[in-house]
C-alpha cells in the first residue's frame, strides 16, 4: 500500500530541502519521479541538481529528454513514471493522480504559498477518509525532519 507523506517547508525552500532528500533515496539504491506544473520550478531544479553541492550532483533528467527512462531522478509536469521510479515528490500543487504503484507520495509544500498549503490540506483530509496511510513531517529548528503525525 502507498504511503503518503505530507512535508510542510516552514524554515527552508524547495530548492534547499529537495536534493537532500533525493540524495538518501538514491544512496538507497532507489529512483524519483519529481513533478511540477510549474515549468520555471522545472528549469530551476535541473539547474540546482547539477550544482546543489560543492562537491556533488544528483544525476536527473527531464522528462522531456530522449533519455527519460534511464534517469534515476526524473523531472516533469505530470505523474507518468516512465523511469519506474518508487517514489513520486509533488510540488506546488501538483496533484499525485493515482497513487497505486508508488512504495511512497511526497507532497511538498512552502509555508508561505497560500494555494499550495490549501491543496495538501485538502489531498490530506480526502486521502485520510479514503484510508490511505498518511504521515505528516515538519522541520525542527536544527532541520532535522520530525513525524509530527
Amino acid at each position: 500500500m502507498t504511503e503518503l507523506w505530507f512535508y510542510h517547508l516552514e524554515r527552508a525552500s524547495v530548492d534547499e530541502a529537495l536534493p537532500e532528500l533525493l540524495h538518501k533515496l538514491l544512496e538507497r539504491g532507489g529512483r524519483a519521479l519529481v513533478v511540477s506544473p510549474d515549468e520555471n520550478r522545472i528549469e530551476s531544479l535541473d539547474a540546482r541538481l547539477w550544482t546543489w553541492r560543492d562537491d556533488s550532483f544528483l544525476p536527473h533528467g527531464l522528462a522531456t529528454g530522449a533519455d527519460a527512462a534511464r534517469q534515476p531522478v526524473l523531472l516533469a509536469g505530470e505523474p507518468r513514471n516512465v523511469n519506474q521510479a518508487s517514489m513520486l515528490f509533488c510540488l506546488d500543487g501538483a496533484d499525485p493522480g493515482e497513487m497505486d504503484g508508488w512504495e511512497r507520495v511526497v507532497v511538498m509544500f512552502e509555508d508561505a504559498d497560500p494555494a499550495s498549503v490549501s491543496k495538501a490540506r485538502d489531498l490530506w483530509r480526502g486521502s485520510k477518509d479514503a484510508g490511505v496511510s498518511v504521515s505528516y513531517w515538519r522541520q525542527s529548528p536544527e532541520g532535522r525532519w520530525e513525524k509530527k503525525a
